[in-house]
């Protein structure tokens, strides 16, 4: 039997239809590097009738926004209404940035626009996270590890260049300290971790979260998979995995997260076939760090990742439940992007220690050739991996 459609789906379709010709202004050209969605509001509020429509709308999608509304309610005339009025606005296209100032700002207003769909299906939103690529290259001194012998722990290795700069060691030792309180906070561990994987540079944060280990190299593992620290910033006992959805999908950074996750590293079919590239479900995935939907390598021996969560008790949402589980656990894009990246950083140690210096965009440009291209499909055969926040030595 087919499922009538939501009424959150009715209203997002009623958002996106095309105007009739000659109905209002066309929707603004200029590009979504400059159009944040705080942004979008300030014009939107700069024109009476887009300033009503979305005010409005915000007391709609209060009302809309919960994860599983029933498929009997309707949407009320009036946020249909509101929704029309907005169709001509730049709200629609508008984006957030992971890194700005007035992140929680955004999201917000994001969402006001776009009601959150049932996830579990993957009846996906658009990300409202920007796409951009960096493309500054990364430099890192090797002389710097001459201490070290050519096969030693490369987790140590990425942890040392990561003292070695500045910023990368303060935010380090910022969450580090949050996170290894005799009394732990979690919030605050939370807090501090998001911060560290917003504003360290990519290819630090990177290294320390998916550096690889030698088999059976359990001191390795273990630096690994206390980056996240998971005694302070993983649940004591594991809720149900729906909950912890649930409580994600109320908090718009956390379902933001998510829903980038989910775009970005999304598996289309049993192929393994991926919805995007790999370095975007890499972004996306280091995103979901400090939210309590964080996930974590689940042992020292292997790099096989998972929620702290269980499927346990679920009842009828238990396919449901088990979907999401295995969105990390058995998730082949992510699979693949994470081994990937780790044989990236084992191919960057491997390099003639007399050239030191290594600009890591110029060995990624190099191997973009290897790597899978959207909508590409591939078989996966690896496992996953992470690295220790405090621990130096």
């Amino acid at each position: 039997m087919v499922r009538p459609p939501s009424p959150r789906v009715v209203l997002l379709l009623l958002l996106l239809l095309p105007l009739p010709l000659g109905a209002g202004d066309p929707l603004p050209t200029e590009s979504r590097l400059t159009n944040s969605c705080v942004q979008a509001r300030r014009r939107c509020l700069a024109d009476p009738t887009c300033n009503a429509a979305y005010h409005h709308l915000g007391s709609c999608a209060s009302h809309l926004s919960t994860p599983l509304p029933s498929a009997a309610s309707s949407v009320p005339a009036d946020c249909l209404e509101a929704a029309r009025h907005l169709r001509n606005s730049s709200l629609l296209s508008c984006s957030c940035h992971r890194r700005m100032k007035n992140q929680a700002t955004c999201l917000d207003i994001y969402w006001t626009v776009h009601p959150a769909r049932g996830l579990g299906d993957y009846e996906l939103d658009v990300s409202p996270y920007e796409d951009t690529v960096t493309s500054k290259p990364w430099k890192m001194n090797l002389n710097k590890l001459s201490m070290f012998k050519p096969d030693s722990d490369l987790c140590l290795k990425f942890t040392v260049l990561c003292n070695y700069n500045d910023k990368c060691d303060r935010l380090r030792k910022a969450y580090g300290e949050a996170c290894s309180a005799p009394r732990c906070q979690r919030h605050v561990c939370l807090r501090q971790l998001r911060s560290f994987f917003e504003k360290a540079a990519e290819p630090h944060a990177q290294g320390l979260l998916l550096c690889p280990c030698a088999p059976g190299d359990r001191g390795c593992g273990e630096r690994r998979r206390n980056t996240i620290a998971p005694s302070c910033a993983l649940p004591p006992e594991a809720p149900n995995c729906m909950e912890l959805q649930r409580l994600c999908l109320a908090d718009p950074l956390c379902r933001s997260r998510l829903v980038d996750f989910q775009t970005h590293c999304h598996p289309m079919d049993i192929l393994g076939t991926c919805a995007t590239e790999q370095s975007r479900c890499l972004r996306a995935y280091l995103g979901l760090i400090g939210t309590i939907m964080t996930p974590n390598f689940i042992s020292n021996v292997n790099t096989s990742v998972a929620l702290s969560c269980t499927c346990r008790g679920s009842g009828n949402l238990q396919e449901e439940c088990e979907r999401l589980e295995g969105s990390f656990s058995n998730n082949p894009c992510l699979m693949e992007a994470i081994a990937a990246k780790m044989r990236f950083h084992s191919q960057l140690f491997s390099q003639d220690w007399e050239d030191t210096t290594i600009s890591t965009m110029e060995h990624q440009n190099n191997s973009s050739a290897l790597r899978p291209q959207p909508w590409v499909p591939f078989l996966f055969s690896c496992t996953l991996s992470l690295s220790l926040p405090w621990s130096f030595w």
